[in-house]
């Protein structure tokens, strides 16, 4: 079924986890799933399981453990996935604003965007939003701590720091804790004088470490003029949909059902989930909506933290009643918060039993080397030899001596976020002009879109635009025109990135003189790798679900940094030759400078030396590679011809060197005398794990 709307998922909380999970498996079981173009907003492409951060910050898990895996759960569900700071909300002109880059508009929308500490002003930190936090503790590994709180996540959180062997203390209003009953609180008090916590009536002006003192929705939330409670939480019916406002949800700690309020907990989020799927599902479709009735009490299972004396126990309050600690009660609580992660681990993809991997995007998708020289040679194109065919043609000359070149690049989208990947491909398309020693002055675009409602093409095709000129104008170059297309194979209607591709003719020019060439190479000059590699693996490991989520995030932080300074920077430093490493990995267009250099010259090269992405090798060493990498394995040959390698390589690092890139570095030949120079510039460039790599030899 075609979309005909535009479904958007703000923020990654609970609620939003479980729908997406709901979603991906009555995908996977049926391919049933609204009939809406969803995409999903967050500030992290991992949502943290709020109920075992404490055991997070007592060591007693790492943090992998505790996180659900927002981009492959997205995948599973067929969902575009956003990686975007969230600015502000226009109920009005339906649009959510981003940080950074366009809004996006919206026909239906569901907030679960979290919360964030009040009263933070004598405070170093506060606990929520949780990532900061969570990086301040692993900041802090002795000495006291004073904590501003007395509700649960206070109490919880003094108690994980003093099993990590810190010294807190906690900053109370009054002489009493805030954790729901008096049992609740009597028992509270126990745990915190066993463990050596004391509890001081302080002052609000005390200075502070921590601040646990409550939550408030974001601050962006309450100024959308929506209804809302004084803490900022959106004002909702029993259906979800906020008062007034039948296209718009809330759950989690940011919404609050105003005939049934209860206080911020993930116990909510997640017991609303399937109110919060099927109501989602039936607004789409425009079926009934059912109610969501939150019971009167909630079971919370406190954990100590554990000690290098004790191992951790835990206590449970429900309603009046209180009891523990217990080394059962733990087991219990460690027992459900497995169970709540093994939810999304378990997930499989729709067709586990693929017999061949799935095919590869970005530039990874182009065609093999040895297709594309038989073509060339059959019709007298460029000799045969990939060496033969510079980055980007020369067209013509200034009369001021510049060189005018063109090139042309792109593929079917590596990511679904249609403007992060036009972002992308434009970075990589200009990149031909860059290894050419030359700037971009104009581009024009061929933008294949998938056969979707008008809106939902026009924001697609909105997107995109606005991504290409999120790289040109920092360059003062210009987007000056282009074609569309609708791809006619049904692929990709309902999120995925099938059936949208950008195509971009990049135009530029050099300062006086020559463009840089891929070679000849000289005897005595340096090879310099302008960055990492090694996202080919990482992107195909990723599509099956294989790849650390911050192993995609450090790659695509990567992709986004603009070469363009490169230039100059190599310019001054006597660049000879130059390409940029993309499809064919880093061993192919080496080859394609030596093709372009005089026998006998060769390359030592410093297998050790050359940058890898992080996770690029792990995944590499259990055997992952990309769908083009087997074609690249034919470049290995060079290795008993014209490229020696420096010390060992094994397999993981051979697979490096015949990785397809998307976004790949500059390959540069520099004088021997300029390398340490060029070196150093690069890394002050911001560019700081770029390498020497080898050197050319008679």
């Amino acid at each position: 079924m075609a979309a005909e709307g535009r479904l958007v998922l703000a923020g990654g909380g609970h609620s939003h986890a479980l729908v997406l999970r709901m979603w991906a498996m009555a995908r996977r079981q049926s391919n049933r799933r609204p009939p809406a173009q969803i995409t999903l907003v967050s500030r992290h492409s991992t949502a943290l399981y709020s109920g075992m951060v404490p055991g997070l910050v007592a060591g007693l898990y790492d943090t992998q453990a505790c996180s659900i895996d927002l981009r492959r759960l997205c995948r599973l569900a067929g969902v575009t996935f956003v990686q975007a700071e969230i600015t502000g909300l226009d109920p009005q002109a339906q649009e959510l604003q981003l940080e950074g880059r366009p809004s996006l508009r919206w026909d239906w929308l569901s907030l679960d965007v979290g919360a964030e500490t009040i009263d933070t002003q004598q405070a170093t930190m506060a606990i929520k939003p949780l990532e900061p936090f969570l990086q301040w503790c692993g900041q802090h590994h002795q000495g006291g701590v004073r904590i501003r709180g007395g509700g649960a996540a206070a109490v919880e959180v003094a108690l994980a720091l003093r099993a990590r062997g810190l010294q807190p203390e906690l900053l109370l209003r009054g002489s009493d804790l805030h954790l729901g009953s008096r049992a609740a609180n009597q028992l509270g008090k126990r745990l915190l004088q066993a463990a050596g916590i004391t509890l001081q009536d302080a002052s609000p002006e005390a200075p502070a470490d921590l601040a646990c003192t409550g939550s408030r929705a974001p601050r962006w939330l309450a100024a959308s003029g929506l209804p809302s409670d004084p803490r900022g939480r959106l004002l909702t019916g029993a259906s979800l949909q906020v008062l007034g406002h039948p296209g718009l949800f809330a759950s989690g700690d940011c919404g609050v059902i105003a005939d049934h309020p209860r206080p911020p907990s993930g116990v909510w989020a997640v017991r609303c989930a399937p109110s919060l799927a099927h109501n989602l599902t039936a607004a789409v479709v425009g079926r009934p909506l059912r109610p969501w009735r939150p019971q009167r009490w909630a079971l919370q299972l406190l954990g100590d933290g554990g000690s290098l004396r004790q191992k951790p126990q835990a206590v449970a309050f429900w309603g009046p009643w209180a009891i523990g600690p217990s080394p059962l009660l733990w087991r219990w609580k460690h027992s459900l918060d497995q169970r709540f992660m093994a939810r999304f681990s378990s997930l499989k993809a729709m067709d586990p039993g693929r017999a061949s991997p799935m095919a590869c995007r970005g530039c990874a998708a182009k065609l093999a080397a040895s297709p594309l020289q038989d073509a060339l040679a059959r019709n007298g194109l460029g000799g045969g030899t990939p060496g033969s065919a510079e980055d980007a043609a020369v067209i013509g000359q200034t009369l001021e001596g510049s060189h005018l070149l063109q090139s042309v690049d792109g593929f079917p989208a590596l990511v679904d976020d249609a403007w992060l990947n036009a972002r992308l491909t434009t970075l990589h398309a200009c990149s031909d002009l860059w290894a050419c020693g030359a700037r971009v002055t104009t581009v024009q675009a061929v933008v294949t879109l998938p056969e979707l409602a008008e809106q939902l093409q026009a924001d697609l095709l909105s997107d995109t635009l606005a991504g290409i000129q999120s790289v040109l104008a920092p360059l003062g170059a210009r987007l000056i025109g282009g074609h569309t297309l609708e791809a006619r194979d049904g692929a990709g209607p309902l999120g995925h990135p099938g059936g949208l591709s950008l195509v971009l003719s990049v135009n530029g020019c050099t300062a006086a003189g020559e463009p840089w060439a891929k070679g000849p190479l000289r005897p005595g000059d340096g090879l310099l790798l302008s960055r990492p590699i090694g996202s080919g693996v990482l992107f195909a490991a990723a599509m099956a679900g294989r790849a650390q989520p911050a192993w995609i995030d450090a790659a695509l932080l990567q992709m986004q940094q603009s070469q363009a300074a490169l230039v100059e920077l190599l310019a001054r430093h006597g660049c000879r030759a130059c390409t940029d490493v993309t499809g064919f990995g880093l061993l192919g267009h080496l080859g394609e400078m030596l093709a372009a250099s005089p026998e006998p010259s060769h390359v030592r090269l410093k297998a050790a030396a050359i940058p890898a992405l992080a996770g690029a090798l792990p995944l590499l060493e259990q055997g992952w590679a990309s769908s083009l990498a087997p074609s690249n394995a034919s470049a290995l040959a060079l290795l008993e011809k014209r490229v020696r390698l420096d010390g060992p390589a094994d397999a993981a690092r051979q697979g490096l060197l015949i990785d397809p890139q998307t976004c790949g570095p500059l390959l540069a030949a520099i004088p021997a005398d300029q390398c340490d120079a060029a070196l150093a510039a690069l890394q002050q460039a911001g560019f700081a794990q770029a390498a020497l790599i080898g050197q050319v030899h008679t």
